[in-house]
């Protein structure tokens, strides 16, 4: 059975059904809280971080250097992760990275507030810091299913969705408060506090226990990640999106994180970009309510090409670059991206194994976030060489290429949800995944 929610005599999950139900659950309420505060650190944090470097060196360089450091061991142990997250409690290794992540926190506050800091130190910590967001990142996606039935995993989605969006606005709108009156250090101090909050939270959430019978192959990192490939790879739609994801978050990271500033600057300014990128959060706020509440079985075909509406910020940037109609563009494409999360999460979850979806949710991830630097490094030399207005139409057709090509398979036109309660098991032992 999926999750440990309570159920009436007739079977309806308590709580009942609605957007709202999922928090009937207390373990899912503590996982959801300790994801938001989770996710308001890992906002708040590389500001804080970056006003310290500035004030220490005041070169960009060294800024690069250090949160490059981070992205780098993420990246390189997300697959460890996955593994790890498969084969010990998911609980156990979000208490434990959450602990450890204060601990790192603190240190460098610490160093900082004591004026001790130096960019190796920092290159040090940043290191530690994105290996244990690459342990914990894919206990806490594979742990949702698990905190309540199966009937309630759209909604269960959503509101985790709508809680770390809240968490990330949150962090980022604070962190520049903190930093410029309290300073950098007390900024990153409060990160230290909000992961032992985080810790604490998931020390509530309890699942039903393995019963597992030992298996000596789970031993072997390597035997394990390629089974995780091979449930990666076995279903194509699976792989599909990934792809594509990989094109779109490498297209919007360059146009939108890179470019979009350059733009702002030139045009309606960076007081008013803030307001748009709040707009997009605001939207996913808004998106979330909306795919709870959707009964749409072909969901992933929905989320898919909803995708193209990334699109639309890169066309508006280069064409008519205004606060308004560019605040409006990033709401719409808030809201269209929530579809798609959601319905990616709830297609994983009802249709891989218990046992490998924390490794298939860390090649997921690994797929998106090498794209992520790619983007960035590329779209400076790229606008340089060709305009920042060919570029961004560029970017456009590119998203509405590689969503148009995704739509092409008829596995994410066809793949619905809902049709199942629970997450198939793992056809060689069916039982529950540890918690």
């Amino acid at each position: 059975m999926t999750g440990t929610g309570e159920q009436d005599a007739t079977g309806t999950p308590k709580g009942g059904t609605g957007t709202w139900a999922p928090l009937a659950h207390r373990s899912f309420r503590r996982l959801a809280a300790g994801r938001l505060l989770v996710y308001f650190a890992n906002a708040m944090a590389p500001v804080a971080l970056a006003f310290a470097v500035l004030d220490a060196t005041g070169s960009t360089t060294d800024l690069g250097l250090v949160v490059g450091a981070r992205s780098l061991a993420n990246v390189a142990l997300l697959l460890v992760g996955g593994v790890v997250a498969d084969r010990v409690r998911r609980t156990l290794v979000l208490q434990g990275s959450a602990l450890a992540a204060a601990g790192v926190q603190a240190a460098i506050a610490a160093s900082v507030l004591l004026d001790a800091t130096s960019i190796p130190l920092l290159v040090l910590l940043s290191v530690l810091n994105g290996a244990l967001a690459a342990l914990s990142l894919p206990a806490s996606a594979a742990l949702t299913p698990q905190t309540v039935p199966g009937g309630l995993i759209r909604p269960a989605n959503a509101v985790m969705r709508m809680g770390t969006n809240l968490g990330a606005i949150a962090g980022s709108s604070l962190a520049g408060v903190v930093a410029a009156v309290f300073g950098p250090g007390w900024g990153l101090a409060a990160n230290a506090v909000a992961f032992c909050g985080a810790a604490v939270s998931f020390l509530g959430v309890t699942t039903a226990p393995a019963g597992r019978t030992p298996d000596p192959e789970r031993v072997r990192p390597l035997h394990e990640l390629r089974e995780g490939w091979r449930e990666f790879t076995a279903r194509r739609w699976v792989w599909i999106v990934v792809l594509q994801f990989m094109v779109v978050n490498a297209v919007v990271a360059g146009g939108v994180q890179v470019l979009g500033p350059a733009v702002a600057d030139d045009t309606f300014g960076r007081g008013a970009w803030g307001t748009v990128l709040a707009a997009q959060m605001a939207g996913a706020l808004a998106g979330g309510i909306l795919a709870a509440r959707s009964q749409v079985r072909h969901a992933l075909l929905l989320g898919v090409a909803l995708t193209a509406v990334e699109a639309v910020p890169l066309v508006v940037l280069a064409e008519a670059p205004g606060a308004l109609l560019l605040g409006a563009a990033m709401f719409a494409n808030g809201i269209a991206l929530e579809q798609f999360g959601v319905a990616w999460d709830v297609c994983l979850q009802e249709n891989i194994p218990a046992g490998r979806l924390a490794r298939v949710y860390a090649y997921d991830a690994l797929g998106s976030f090498v794209a992520l630097p790619l983007g960035e490094m590329a779209a400076g030399p790229l606008a340089g060489r060709l305009g920042v207005h060919a570029t961004l139409l560029a970017g456009a057709a590119l998203v509405t290429v590689a969503t148009a090509a995704a739509l092409c398979s008829a596995q994410v036109r066809t793949l619905t949800t809902g049709q199942n309660s629970a997450p198939p098991q793992t056809p060689a032992a069916a039982e529950p995944a540890p918690g």
